[in-house]
């Protein structure tokens, strides 16, 4: 494994007890908040393999619905973080999966409400840094370290150039880029992760671009 910092080694700043167990799930739930773009009315959260065992004592729950609150690892309302949701009329299910994962710290969650809903499959991989693996059913690998695009699009000739022509033209260098989609010919999603920052003016011109759905920034 490769360290970029001493402080991947140490580990993050967080309400305790685990850096896996809590601060990697608070980021999962604060990347699915971010993800979802508001406060959520109901969260369905599915928890698999060690997440799903001891989840309780780890203070997973906590740490999942305080991410999903737009808490950072170390806010001590974390602690809290379920009695905050109920005052705020935020309806939290827990349901624990004998399905067995491939990562063991793995959890879905579902935020919802009257305006739609959006599932997020994401892995704590250790040291609080965490994985998401799977948004609204396209696979994919996103870790937040860099500006990240999803851009949502039909699968089409000339999608991915035309977003690619729009970041050249801005002069942002794409760093990674993955493309998954569901089916040959159907709805697909372009994640790229970037060097430079995106704004929305870039975002807007992505969104407008034929065969585009839209363009959201996750960072």
């Amino acid at each position: 494994m490769k360290y970029r910092s001493v402080f991947d080694i140490i580990g993050p700043v967080m309400i305790g007890p685990s850096s896996s167990h809590t601060a990697g799930a608070a980021r999962i739930g604060r990347a699915a908040r971010q993800l979802f773009g508001r406060k959520p009315e109901r969260v369905m959260v599915t928890l698999y393999g060690s997440f799903a065992k001891t989840y309780r004592g780890h203070g997973t729950d906590i740490a999942l619905i305080g991410g999903v609150l737009d808490f950072d690892t170390f806010d001590k309302r974390i602690v809290r973080s379920l009695e905050i949701a109920r005052e705020q009329g935020i309806e939290v299910e827990f349901r624990e999966s004998e399905e067995v994962p491939e990562h063991p710290n793995t959890v879905r969650l579902r935020l919802e409400d009257e305006r739609g809903a959006t599932e997020v499959v994401g892995v704590s991989i250790g040291g609080g840094k965490m994985e998401i693996v799977e948004l609204n059913g396209f696979e994919l690998k996103m870790t937040g370290n860099s500006p990240t695009l999803l851009v949502p699009h039909q699968d089409r000739y000339g999608a991915i150039a035309a977003v690619a022509g729009v970041l050249a033209r801005h002069r942002i260098n794409i760093g990674y880029m993955q493309v998954s989609r569901k089916e040959k010919g159907s709805e697909a999603l372009m994640i790229i992760e970037t060097d430079q920052a995106v704004g929305q003016k870039v975002l807007d011109e992505i969104a407008a671009q034929p065969g585009i759905t839209g363009a959201t920034l996750f960072a």
